[in-house]
Formats: structure tokens, sequence, C-alpha cells
């Protein structure tokens, strides 16, 4: 048992020193910006700044075209959303909406369609090796940060749906400091549901 003890942690050792410091700057930034956002403040456009610049490259090295499109259209949504949060606040706080049975079956049939298109064009026109895992991912975070962007609560429950999907998609392309860090997201972006719900109610109430 010692020797599996050891074994393990010898072997976790090894990966985070396979690491490199761009990725070390993409999931800390990463976490704190997550976190931020739970929290309602608007420091975490700021930080994702940082962390999608950081993804940005090293998604482009991995050849995940999808998730590098991807930073480019969270780099728009983060200042974006800085500008909505500060001018579009009434007093204290811009409220929080919730979707409606029809948004919600508009945000899966686009991320269906887009997830399909993404996968065949990065099939048939890039070096790819997983072109359609990477196209769903991507379209699944397309969507949920369009919604923190308006500050939809169901943004949440889409973060917890791809940081599940990213995990083993990181593993494969031995990304593992990202695959630890988006299972801890897991965790935060199910917090912030929770705690983005309670001040929902107490909003209608």
């Amino acid at each position: 048992m010692i020797m599996l003890i050891a074994s393990f942690f010898q072997f976790v050792t090894s990966q985070f020193q396979q690491t490199t410091l761009l990725e070390w700057v993409a999931v800390i930034a990463g976490f704190l910006c997550i976190y931020l956002a739970a929290k309602e403040s608007i420091w975490n456009w700021p930080i994702s700044i940082i962390s999608v610049v950081a993804y940005g490259i090293l998604f482009f090295r991995e050849a995940m075209y999808g998730d590098m499109t991807l930073q480019i259209y969270f780099l728009f949504t983060a200042f974006y959303g800085w500008y909505f949060w500060i001018n579009k606040k009434v007093e204290q706080h811009r409220p929080i909406s919730r979707l409606t049975l029809r948004q919600w079956l508009l945000v899966i049939l686009s991320i269906t369609l887009l997830s399909v298109l993404l996968g065949w064009f990065m099939d048939h026109y890039t070096n790819s090796t997983v072109p359609y895992a990477d196209g769903f991912c991507t379209s699944v975070s397309f969507a949920a940060q369009l919604l923190l962007t308006r500050k939809m609560l169901e943004n949440w429950l889409l973060w917890v749906f791809a940081n599940i999907c990213y995990v083993p998609l990181f593993i494969y392309k031995n990304l593992n400091l990202s695959a630890l860090l988006y299972l801890v997201l897991i965790v935060i972006a199910f917090n912030g549901y929770l705690i983005w719900r309670k001040t929902y109610r107490e909003q209608i109430n």
C-alpha cells in the first residue's frame, strides 16, 4: 500500500513538473476568475483576460483549434461583460435572470448545431486529433459564457457540464494540471449556481 501511494505521488509530481509556465498562468488566472464570478465580483473580467490569452496560446500549441477560437470569443465577452456589469447595474447589483423554456430549447439547439459545424470543420480542415470533442466542449462553453455576461442563473449549470466534459479531454491531451483545475471548477461552478440561486430568490421575494 505504501509503495502504491508513493508511486501515485511520484506520478503526480512528474506530471506537475511537465506543466509549462504558460499553463500555470492560465490555470491560476482561470481559477481566480471563476471564483470571483461566483462572488459576483466585477474583477472576474480583467482576471479572465489573462487566463484566456494564456489558454489561447496553449490551445494553439496543442492543435485544439475550437478551444483556441473560444478564447478569442472569451476575450471579447470579457470586455463586454466588464462593460455590461459596470454600466447596466441598478444601484447595487445587476439583477440575476433565469432562462425561459423557450430560451433553454434555443440554447440546446444552438449548442448542437455549433458542435456539429465546428467538429466537421476541424475534422476536414485542421490537424486536430479531437475535432468533435473539441467542438462540443467549445459550443457548451460558448453558450455558458454568453449567459454569464447577461447574468443568467443557468450559466453555472452549463459550466458544470462543460467542465465535466473537459476533464477527460485535457487528460487525453496531457494537460494534466488543467484537468485538475477543471475538477475543482466543477465544484466552484456548482457552488456559484447555489449562490446565484439564493440571490435570485431574494430578488423575487
